[in-house]
């Protein structure tokens, strides 16, 4: 298991962007041998995702280091017989065949299922799309800010209130978890084939998993539930299961369902014992009668005090709570540290954001940096059977880069 649980497994991303590219990164954590498919010159156009309007600015492309961590690249021309070609023999000796690739795009570069499927009866075929591969949005593409976020209705549900404007997502915000799941539906499918002996096609999509992610208050809606007016935080109907201000300036947020319990533990921390006794909150359900004046309260006594000094105050008291954190709080978050939430690269010091998921005796590999564009060309076209004056050709064809 040194190499990982996935070590010998060969899987093609063909794929860009993030909810496909990064179901691979998870299985290259476990060992897995990813080659990147991208093509030539610039390569995949998610490498270019720092230089757009709005995006963090520095020496080092943070979106290309924890998409394609411990790929190796290739750089085809699937738009030449010649590279099609290439990537046919790649194909048949792999396990794992990831695009997210609108269907009409598959269909014009020869990468379907169909055109794939016949080459390698063993091969996972997974594809990610928008909106799903039935019905009339089907060659519809998408961003998770469009598919995933505004589409499964989330958009709107996160709003404070209905007069404020509906809530931007950050990038990658609903790919990661799409990435999950494809990554789960590509793990099905070699189950199966251990099963079966044969390979089959996955399929996942960003709008399905928007709505599983909001899915509690879709159900909701799907069994005719009746809806309560959208309050603010300052009118929130529990104030003991709400977020609050503190005199620095960062916010916290209790979650205190147990309340008959919590309440006069929470009272005693926050220096106010006298709200235990006060009959205006004596009760769960006065509190909730009286749930405005009571964050009135709290607004009033978090404001008092640092984050930090709350955080301390608060701890190991059986309190449900937690840190409003920003991104400044993560590079030191002992928590993460600890828990390997956080990693460096092979020989750097530079931390990356690992994979989600642990397995007691399947040691990850170290993550390490991503590679150019086709910078393994050469190397992987030699392993698959190619001699010199083959691949001089193909490049000189510019089926390969």
């Amino acid at each position: 298991m040194d190499k990982g649980i996935f070590a010998g497994l060969k899987v093609l991303d063909c794929a860009s962007f993030i909810a496909a590219p990064a179901a691979a990164t998870v299985l290259s954590d476990f060992g897995a041998d990813v080659i990147k498919i991208e093509p030539p010159g610039t390569g995949d156009p998610y490498r270019n995702l720092p230089n757009l309007p709005g995006y963090p600015t520095g020496e080092h492309n943070f979106a290309w280091l924890l998409e394609a961590r411990n790929k190796k690249s290739i750089a085809l021309d699937l738009a030449k017989p010649q590279a099609q070609a290439v990537l046919y023999k790649l194909v048949a000796e792999a396990d794992v065949f990831i695009t997210n690739m609108p269907p009409p795009v598959r269909a014009k570069l020869g990468i379907t299922y169909d055109h794939l499927a016949h080459l390698n009866d063993r091969l996972i075929y997974a594809s990610f799309t928008g909106y799903g591969e039935k019905g009339e949005e089907a060659n519809k593409p998408g961003f998770d800010s469009n598919a995933y976020w505004a589409r499964s209705g989330l958009m709107d549900l996160v709003r404070a209130d209905t007069d404020t404007t509906p809530a931007r997502s950050v990038a990658g915000m609903g790919d990661h978890p799409c990435a999950m799941a494809f990554y789960g539906a590509i793990v099905t499918a070699l189950y199966q084939r251990e099963k079966t002996g044969k390979g089959s096609h996955v399929a996942s999509n960003l709008m399905a998993n928007g709505v599983w992610a909001a899915s509690v208050l879709a159900q909701a809606k799907l069994c005719g539930s009746k809806f309560g007016e959208r309050r603010p935080r300052e009118r929130a109907l529990n104030a003991v299961a709400n977020h609050y201000q503190c005199k620095d300036g960062r916010w916290l947020i209790l979650s205190l369902l147990n309340e008959e319990k919590q309440f006069p533990t929470l009272a005693r921390c926050l220096g106010r014992e006298d709200l235990i006794d006060d009959p205006r909150f004596a009760t769960k359900a006065d509190r909730h009668a009286r749930s405005v004046e009571l964050i009135k309260i709290l607004d009033e006594t978090f404001a008092t005090r640092d984050l930090a000094e709350w955080r301390k105050i608060l701890d190991g008291n059986g309190l449900v709570f937690g840190v409003v954190a920003i991104l400044d709080d993560i590079p030191n978050d002992k928590q993460m540290l600890d828990n390997e939430v956080l990693v460096p690269f092979e020989n750097d010091t530079m931390l990356t954001i690992n994979s989600p998921i642990w397995i007691d005796g399947a040691k990850k590999v170290q993550p390490r940096k991503p590679p150019a564009v086709g910078e393994h060309s050469d190397e992987i076209l030699r392993e698959a059977g190619y001699d010199e004056a083959t691949i001089k050709t193909l490049r000189s064809s510019g089926a390969v880069g």
